[in-house]
């Protein structure tokens, strides 16, 4: 069955993941828009935190960790938010729902692989800029697209506490930008319509340890490097002389068409993390990951006054089973999760550093009679500041996940 719901998922996912619209920030204006965070709903729901090797759940953000699996399992994620946008004068909301991830993880002995396919960053705006007295003239700006990823990645246990492993990844999408510049009145403006399709491969090593310290008490560690990368953008550039009305149906007239190459650069990360714990019972953990600035600004969005620093991420948390082993009360085997996220996004817009910070909640609910398990995860978070009339962030994600644990390659007897 395992098999077939697959096939089946890998199908969806494939079409929604590319047709969807991953987040509604306009500061996925610039570079390759949002950088989406790559771990599994149950380390979200920490914060973030990915260092436990764990036998039925897949951490994609470090390969090691499939060595660890003792069952095939296939995990699929997605996710409403809410926004609150407000800056000085002004205040909008935006919703948004998309799919997160798809992955599948095979234990093979000492070696397990995984492969699946994710949003890396995501594209979605929509601003308009009126001038009140006419002295300047309007715009329009909306944006979409993204970058997509399909990872193969595999794990080998070293020892018994110590496993490594590696992934490639493949990195693929359209990013299209829209700008409309008119003046209130007339009928007839100007627009400027950039596409750019972007594709490159990069690497990741990672390498989990865990040791016990006393009876029941463990050491969790995990280390992961993230190799610079490059993508490959081809761009192309209309622009246009249009009539539009009320609704912005747009009717070009004529236009000329540039079309360049660019060069990105996806720059090297560096994540570790740490923490204790008892096994199937609780732990409490924090990592730090630190990213490179890269060179991510594209013809169309390469625009003064923003420029890309180090990113650093700090992450708390945790989670609790009451019993893991509970026959009585289903409520004991919920793994009840928490986590902190501190994250300075690198992005700097009139010498104010775009920060992004939140609080996390989940819930694992075991499946009766099988491993396999459904994971809610809750988020509130402010991201961005309306100091230097930019806009400032405040939202709240609703996500949800399932898990599907079984067997594969298992040789039928008959007697």
């Amino acid at each position: 069955m395992i098999k077939k719901i697959f096939i089946a998922a890998c199908l969806l996912f494939s079409l929604v993941s590319l047709a969807q619209q991953g987040t509604s920030s306009p500061y996925s204006y610039y570079g390759i828009g949002d950088i989406r965070y790559r771990g599994m709903l149950e380390n979200r729901s920490m914060g973030g935190v990915a260092i436990e090797q764990d036998s039925i759940h897949i951490n994609v953000e470090n390969p090691s960790s499939y060595a660890n699996l003792k069952l095939t399992t296939l995990t699929m994620g997605g996710t409403y938010g809410t926004k609150a946008l407000k800056d000085d004068a002004n205040s909008a909301t935006a919703k948004r729902t998309t799919l997160d991830y798809m992955v599948v993880a095979i234990p093979i002995g000492k070696l397990g692989v995984g492969f699946g396919l994710m949003p890396y960053s995501s594209v979605g705006y929509k601003i308009q800029s009126i001038s009140a007295d006419g002295s300047q003239n309007n715009r329009r700006l909306e944006g979409t697209g993204g970058v997509n990823k399909v990872f193969f990645g595999s794990g080998y246990k070293l020892t018994k506490n110590f496993s490594i492993g590696a992934d490639v990844q493949y990195n693929f999408g359209k990013i299209e930008t829209d700008n409309l510049e008119y003046v209130t009145g007339v009928p007839v403006g100007t627009r400027e319509v950039n596409v750019a399709y972007l594709s490159g491969l990069n690497f990741n090593l990672g390498a989990m340890y865990q040791a016990k310290i006393s009876k029941k008490i463990n050491l969790y560690s995990s280390l992961n490097y993230t190799f610079k990368g490059k993508l490959t953008s081809e761009n192309t550039r209309t622009i246009s002389t249009v009539d539009y009305d009320g609704t912005f149906d747009i009717d070009p007239e004529g236009f000329d068409e540039v079309t360049a190459t660019r060069e990105l650069e996806l720059p090297s990360k560096v994540t570790l993390g740490f923490g204790f714990g008892q096994s199937r019972k609780w732990l409490i953990g924090t990592e730090i990951a630190i990213r490179d600035a890269g060179k991510l600004a594209n013809n169309y969005n390469n625009v003064s006054g923003a420029s890309f620093k180090k990113y650093n991420r700090y992450s708390v948390g945790g989670y609790y089973i009451p019993d893991y082993n509970s026959f009585t009360s289903y409520a004991k085997r919920i793994v009840y999760r928490a986590g902190l996220r501190y994250e300075k996004t690198g992005l700097v817009i009139q010498n104010q550093e775009i920060d992004d910070k939140s609080v996390t909640l989940g819930f694992g609910l075991p499946s009766v009679g099988s491993f396999s398990n459904f994971n809610i995860g809750l988020e509130y978070g402010i991201k961005g500041t309306t100091a230097a009339g930019l806009i400032q962030e405040n939202y709240f994600n609703a996500s949800v996940s399932f898990s599907l644990n079984d067997k594969w390659f298992v040789k039928r007897k008959f007697y």
